[in-house]
């Protein structure tokens, strides 16, 4: 495990036996460094894909003490982007997303579960509101890498992967047997504060 900054500086003045604590990060949204898509199933014939354009979130971590971590993220849901304008149109109806009423996603954490490979991987259960309605989530979530960035910054990044059945959250327009679970894949990548 890389001992974070702080932690290395305490070290060398002599103060090793200060524990490290968690760093706090932005999303780097701006940089377009992050990502959040979908994919759903288009009548079990193929799969319609798209993403969430606009989303801000901030997250704690430290990686000799995974299980503290703590992450919320914020969506615009008008921002969906299917790539098809009418379809978009659809999706933000109330047959789905109903931007109109319920214009933000927020997923906050709970707790972190399932620490592996050395904290390389684990999970990362939470709160999901959608559409107006609260439910709690597992998001399986990988490490991509972490360091100092070209610009005196420092980094770290993950991906994740979660499903959730629209009926759920109160979306129940019928697209058939097949088309009930959307696949979310992220990427975040975060700038340290």
């Amino acid at each position: 495990m890389k001992k974070t900054l702080a932690a290395l500086t305490l070290s060398s003045i002599g103060l090793a036996s200060v524990p490290a604590m968690a760093a706090d990060y932005v999303i780097d949204t701006e940089g377009a460094h992050a990502a959040i898509n979908f994919k759903i199933q288009h009548l079990g014939y193929s799969w319609l894909t798209g993403r969430f354009n606009d989303f801000e979130g901030r997250f704690s971590y430290d990686a000799d003490k995974v299980e503290d971590s703590q992450i919320t993220v914020t969506v615009d849901t008008s921002s969906i982007d299917s790539n098809h304008a009418e379809r978009d149109k659809h999706l933000r109806s109330d047959d789905f997303l109903s931007t109109d009423k319920h214009g933000e996603a927020k997923f906050v954490s709970k707790r972190i579960e399932n620490v592996e490979d050395n904290g390389e991987e684990f999970d990362v259960v939470g709160d999901l509101t959608l559409h107006g309605v609260t439910k709690e989530i597992t998001i399986e979530v990988e490490k991509v890498g972490e360091g100092e960035d070209p610009w005196g910054g420092y980094r770290v990044g993950f991906e994740g992967e979660a499903e959730l059945t629209l009926k759920d959250f109160g979306i129940d327009y019928d697209l058939g047997p097949a088309s009930r679970v959307v696949h979310l894949e992220l990427h975040v990548e975060g700038v340290r504060q």
